[in-house]
């Protein structure tokens, strides 16, 4: 019996957000809107998506002794998270820069802080987290060689699921144990390199595969998302139309609600299906972790599919 149905290995960030009529082209000032600050960063975006899902869900991370880890940890509890996991000190917390233009697209710049002391020995010191997991989540705002250690720590009957976010060159240590790897266009073209395989989609899943891992999810955005692997083939998920209000963190809303679903027996195009309604309702809230759903207002939420 496990204790968490997802443990999500990531980053904590404060999101300092500013609202702009354009994003700045380079050597530009704009002018935008008053500062808002929210608790953000891959890692704990994840682990309140789940949460408000009503996942049982644990947090591994590394916060500043300040007040933006307070922050972050006061948020992690109201949603129900377990902070056994997080750590603090080290260094300030984590801080991403975003700006948010009209139509709700986002630019993001990542101090990683706190974010980049979160080592191979605290994997290690919380290896009963990682028994008492079903699944294991982890993103890239991390030190590699610690999402490494994430993989060398999983229980045998665990699944990790990894966005490799902001992308890099994967080991096939890596590779080998995503179930799925979760990428947008910007990401496959990292992790494919030379490889890259023109513009469909579907030929990005299938070279993908062929690196290593047990599963891909391709998503798209507006297009929705696609699902491959070698037993299921390629499949494409429709998207849910919605008015976007801010995109900022939907990806990870998305990742959460897949992880967690594939942990309760869904199938990966039934996951992602799930998934897809959860970043839908995300992108019509502002900010992050605030925008996330309840599981009641993702099944709420019908919209037409494209």
């Amino acid at each position: 019996m496990y204790d968490y149905d997802l443990l999500v290995v990531g980053s904590a960030n404060a999101d300092l957000v500013i609202g702009v009529e354009r994003r700045p082209d380079a050597g530009e000032t704009v002018l935008g809107s008053d500062l808002a600050v929210h608790p953000g960063g891959k890692g704990a975006n994840q682990a309140v998506a789940a949460a408000r899902l009503g996942a049982r869900t644990a947090l591994l991370a590394r916060v500043g002794d300040d007040d933006h880890g307070r922050l972050l940890l006061d948020s992690q509890r109201s949603a129900g998270v377990d902070t056994v996991g997080v750590l603090v000190g080290g260094a300030p917390t984590g801080v991403a820069l975003i700006t948010v233009d009209p139509s709700g697209d986002n630019s993001i710049v990542v101090s990683p802080g706190a974010n980049g002391r979160l080592a191979p020995g605290d994997v290690r010191a919380a290896v009963s987290l990682f028994h008492a997991s079903r699944v294991v989540s982890a993103q890239l705002e991390i030190p590699l060689e610690t999402v490494v250690e994430v993989v060398r720590n999983l229980a045998p009957d665990s699944r990790f699921v990894l966005n490799p976010s902001p992308p890099r060159p994967l080991p096939r240590e890596v590779l080998a144990a995503c179930d799925p790897l979760i990428v947008n266009e910007h990401e496959a073209k990292v992790i494919l390199g030379d490889a890259w395989a023109g513009e469909r989609p579907e030929d990005w899943a299938r070279v993908l595969l062929a690196k290593g891992p047990r599963s891909v999810v391709v998503t798209l955005g507006a297009k929705g998302a696609l699902v491959a692997s070698a037993a299921g083939g390629v499949s494409r998920v429709p998207a849910v139309r919605v008015d976007a209000v801010d995109t900022t963190g939907a990806g990870d809303a998305f990742t959460a609600a897949l992880a967690w679903r594939l942990g309760t027996g869904e199938s990966l195009a039934e996951a992602a299906a799930y998934a897809a309604r959860v970043g839908a309702a995300a992108v019509m809230k502002a900010g992050a972790q605030a925008s996330y759903p309840t599981a009641a207002e993702a099944k709420a939420l019908g919209g037409e599919s494209e």
